[in-house]
Formats: structure tokens, C-alpha cells, sequence
């Protein structure tokens, strides 16, 4: 059996923690452990083989848990635009032996219940090789109007239910055969794809098309080329195949499950101290109750609240009424609409080959502390609009400018100036430690021209 793991969305939810290139899936929250190892590390007892669908811009992100995990051999299928699910998943299909069970799972959910959780796999398993495709359908534990619902007699899918309101949903909890539906998945890849082919017929070429014209610039890695992956109907699997097949199986799974999509359910999964207040080593607590507060680099002193959420990052900062979490996407649609570049990324920004961090960023200058790792380099590259300056604190960089090329040691500097050809790599077996100082009139990062790029960006 092979998971197939999603690794879509932008996170927008749990903003400002959640970026489009840090989504939820990758933040270590639980015990040092992000959504995605946990989601790796719970399905390696039933699965013989891992299968990652990633946007292009997070495949570092996830080969850097994995490795972290002391995971080895797992395959990738890098999408350069997300198209929804059914796709993704008819793209993995394509890649397996018709004969293969896949698991498909989000990455950024958590379950907690593991021995009923091997009950669920075990049973979806022998549907599966029954020849059904089957869901998973969550307990409902409230009347939730943010989760699509099955309606089922026993293991029969009768309907699939669109997000309720709030009557709706109280109707679906006192009926007792109404599920969340997870989003998790288990079929055979050939009779999903047979499925995807009888409903679905042009998204079912399409990914056809998409796959055969992959690149593989490795093994393990294949890549989608763009104008292949936009000829593809954005669609997901649900009203693709699931709601028009009549082999559809749910099995019912009490698992202890969440998609952890707001800080009111994040908070209910996070320990919590004597007063209520989620466990923060930054707090200074003063008579406070029952606060989510979040904040790995600042104190906060919390004095006479209750019921609030308190998100701190260096560059925003969140406040919020426990309750009224789901709002957070109207802040995200704010800072887009205002041209705020503060839901793309942190201050720590992780890239291919390491990581830079803005320390300072003022009209005129800017200032980095870049991270470089052994074996890594960054692209060949040049600016019209800034110059920079580099001081290396630890490791010996390799710089390129132009013609030229030198080793730049710690307490010892460079110049590249605006326009310059150039490239920092790191030769040694210990990370580069360096200083960038930008200085011009304009210093976003949109002013890079590649010339040669070891991750084809």
C-alpha cells in the first residue's frame, strides 16, 4: 500500500503562524514534530512506500522532514500550480501499478486515537481490495457548518453534503448517520482511475497528458510542466468521481481527529496550563484564563483577560476573541488587498539551500543574516537595483563575481555591486554564517534575474 500525501494549501487559517510558503503543515507544533512528519510517521506501519504531492515551492520543505524523520526512498510528484485534488490524486495513480492500494491522506491533519485508527486502515483496506472506493467518515462531535457531511446507511454512501449552516448542521448531529468527511481516501489506483475516466473524462486525459510529459530530474522526482498542469480542470475529488460513482464505501472512524483549521481547534489540541492558557514559556501570566497565546521570540504579559488568542511573529502580531478564529481569513484577504507582503512569508524564510532571516528592512537598506548549507549554493544571479555587501560570521564561503572567484572566511567580507554577476556557495562540511547588507532603492526579492539555478527556478 502506498500513501499518497497532499501537501497542498496556503495556511491562510492560522495566519500569522501559516504562510503560503510555511503552511500549517510544516510548523512544528506538536512536541517538536510538524502535521506532515506526524502524517509520515502514522502511516509507515501500514504503508510500504510514500508518495508526496507538493507544490514546487515546498518540496525542500518536505524533503527536510522527511530527512529530519530518518526517512529514506520516498517518491515525489512536484505540481508547479495546485489544480485541487482530483488531479493530484490521478497523477499519483498514474505512476503506481494498477493493482496498488493507495491511502491518499492530507498532511495537515492530526489523530490522535492510533488503535482505532488501525481498525479504520484495516477495514478500508478490504473494501479497497474489494474494489471500492472508500472514505472516511469522522464521528461529529458538534454541529460544525465548516466540514462537507456523508450521509450513509452503514457502510452505504447515500449523499454527499455540501457545508451546512448552522440549523443544517444540528439536523446532521441529532439524524446520527451524518460524518465529517476527512478528505482521506483508499482505493485501488486502476479503479480510481477506471472512476475518474467514466465521470470525469477531461480531467482524466489531461493528467494523462500532464503525467507522460513529465520531466524527472531524478529518480524519485516527477515533475509536471506548467502549461501541462493548466490544460487540467481544477476539481476535487469529491465532485470529480466520489458523489457520481456508485462504489463508494465510508467507513466510520471515531479516530480523534481534526484539520486543525482555526487557533480555536488548534488550541483545543495544545497543552495547557492550571488557568487554561495554552502552555508558553514567553508568559507572564497575571490572573489571565483560557487564552490561546502563541509567542516563541517576545514575552507577553497577559493581565485580567480571558478567552482571547494572541498569535506574536516578528513582523505581526494577531488578537482575537476565542470563537471568532475563522475571521482570520478576512485579515488575510485585508493585507492582500493592500499590497502587504505578509502572507507569503516570515522574516525566516526557508529556501532550497538554507535559510535567510530580514533582521532590518528600511527604505534604502536592507539587512539579512543568511544560512547556507554544506554542498549548497545559491543561483547565479544579478540586481539591477541594489548592491550588497557580505560578512562571513562561520564557514568558508565560495563567492563568484563575474569572472572571479574566491573563498571568503569568517570576520572577512565582500562587495558585489549592482548589476555584478554573481553566486555564494558553500564548500565545507559546516554551515556559511554571513551578513548580507542590500543597499539601493529598491530591495524586495523580485529584483533577482537567474542565470543558472541548481533548483530550476
Amino acid at each position: 500500500m502506498t500513501n499518497v500525501i497532499l501537501c497542498g494549501g496556503s495556511g491562510t487559517r492560522l495566519w500569522p503562524i501559516s504562510r503560503t510558503l510555511m503552511p500549517k503543515q510544516f510548523i512544528k507544533l506538536f512536541n517538536n514534530n510538524s502535521l506532515f512528519q506526524l502524517t509520515l510517521n502514522r502511516n509507515r506501519s501500514f504503508c510500504s512506500r510514500e508518495l508526496i504531492v507538493s507544490n514546487r515551492e515546498q518540496f525542500f520543505l518536505a524533503s527536510d522532514q522527511i530527512e529530519e524523520s530518518g526517512i529514506e526512498e520516498v517518491n515525489y510528484i512536484l505540481e508547479p500550480v495546485g489544480r485541487n485534488t482530483a488531479p493530484a490524486i490521478a497523477i499519483a495513480a498514474f505512476s503506481l501499478d494498477k493493482e496498488e492500494i493507495i491511502l491518499v491522506t492530507p498532511s495537515d491533519h492530526l489523530i490522535k486515537d492510533l488503535t482505532e485508527y488501525k481498525r479504520v486502515i484495516n477495514r478500508a483496506k478490504e473494501l479497497a481490495s474489494s474494489g471500492y472506493l472508500v472514505t472516511f467518515g469522522i464521528k461529529p462531535t458538534y454541529a460544525e457548518v465548516g466540514y462537507g457531511y456523508i450521509e450513509s446507511n452503514g457502510e452505504d454512501v447515500l449523499s454527499f453534503k455540501e457545508k451546512p449552516n448552522l440549523e443544517l448542521a444540528q439536523a446532521y448531529l441529532s439524524a446520527g448517520n451524518y460524518f465529517w468527511n476527512s478528505g482521506m481516501f483508499m482505493f485501488k489506483a486502476g479503479v480510481f482511475l477506471e472512476e475518474l475516466k467514466k465521470h470525469s473524462s477531461k480531467i482524466y486525459e489531461a493528467s494523462l497528458k500532464a503525467y507522460n510529459n513529465r520531466a524527472k530530474p531524478s529518480k524519485n522526482i516527477n515533475s509536471i510542466k506548467l502549461e501541462d498542469m493548466l490544460e487540467i480542470i481544477e476539481d476535487s475529488i469529491d465532485y470529480a468521481v466520489m458523489e457520481k460513482s456508485n462504489q463508494v464505501k465510508v467507513v466510520k472512524a471515531d479516530i480523534g481527529w481534526s484539520d486543525v483549521g482555526s487557533f480555536d481547534a488548534l488550541y483545543e489540541e495544545l497543552e495547557r496550563d492550571s488557568s487554561g492558557n495554552t502552555k508558553e514559556k514567553n508568559l507572564i501570566n497575571i490572573d489571565s484564563r483560557d487564552n490561546f497565546i502563541y509567542s516563541p521570540s517576545k514575552v507577553v504579559a497577559a493581565v485580567d483577560v480571558e478567552d482571547l488568542i494572541v498569535v506574536d511573529t516578528p513582523d505581526a502580531l494577531l488578537i482575537s476573541k476565542k470563537g471568532s478564529s475563522q475571521k482570520v481569513k478576512e485579515v488575510v484577504k485585508e493585507l492582500k488587498r493592500r499590497d502587504l507582503d505578509l502572507t507569503t512569508t516570515h522574516t525566516l524564510v526557508h529556501r532550497p539551500w538554507g535559510t535567510y532571516e530580514t533582521l532590518v528592512s528600511e527604505d534604502g537598506y536592507k539587512i539579512k543574516k543568511i544560512i547556507v548549507k554544506p554542498g549548497c549554493r545559491l543561483s547565479l544571479q544579478k540586481h539591477f537595483h541594489r548592491s550588497e555587501h557580505w560578512v562571513v560570521v562561520s564557514g568558508t564561503a565560495e563567492v563568484v563575481v563575474g569572472e572571479k572567484s574566491y573563498l571568503v572566511r569568517p570576520n572577512e567580507s565582500t562587495y558585489i555591486k549592482m548589476g555584478e554577476v554573481h553566486r555564494l556557495s558553500n564548500p565545507g562540511k559546516i554551515p556559511v554564517v554571513l551578513i548580507e547588507i542590500q543597499v539601493g532603492e529598491y530591495t524586495n526579492e523580485d529584483d533577482i534575474v537567474r542565470l543558472d539555478d541548481d533548483f530550476r527556478r
